[in-house]
């Protein structure tokens, strides 16, 4: 299990034991946090689980690919250079401590 931190849009943090392997996009709805709807079921088609990866740690993830770049292109909220689909982030024990931050709106 690696510890995660949601900041749902209303500023509460939510601090998350996810099984490493699963993808944050599972973790936040099977814990309840506000501001992930995930419609599509975590195959990054939907763009329904946007988050803002914590700027000093944005680097250490994967780059996003192809499929995950062109669902970016649709977010409802505003799109950064943090910018990434919660459901393309999977938990290891490298990314313990992780922050990421719910933009206001999904859809």
């Amino acid at each position: 299990m690696t510890t995660m931190t949601f900041v749902e849009p209303s500023g509460q943090r939510v601090d998350v034991d996810v099984p490493d392997g699963w993808n944050l996009m599972q973790a936040a709805v099977a814990n309840g946090v506000d501001g992930i709807v995930g419609e599509c079921g975590g195959s990054c088609a939907c763009a329904t689980c946007h988050c803002y990866v914590d700027d000093p740690r944005v680097a250490e993830l994967a780059p996003p690919g192809a499929t995950e770049l062109a669902m970016l292109d649709n977010v409802a909220a505003p799109r950064r250079d943090s910018s990434r689909l919660a459901c393309q982030i999977k938990a290891s024990p490298e990314l313990a401590g992780l922050v990421l931050v719910l933009p206001e709106t999904q859809e």
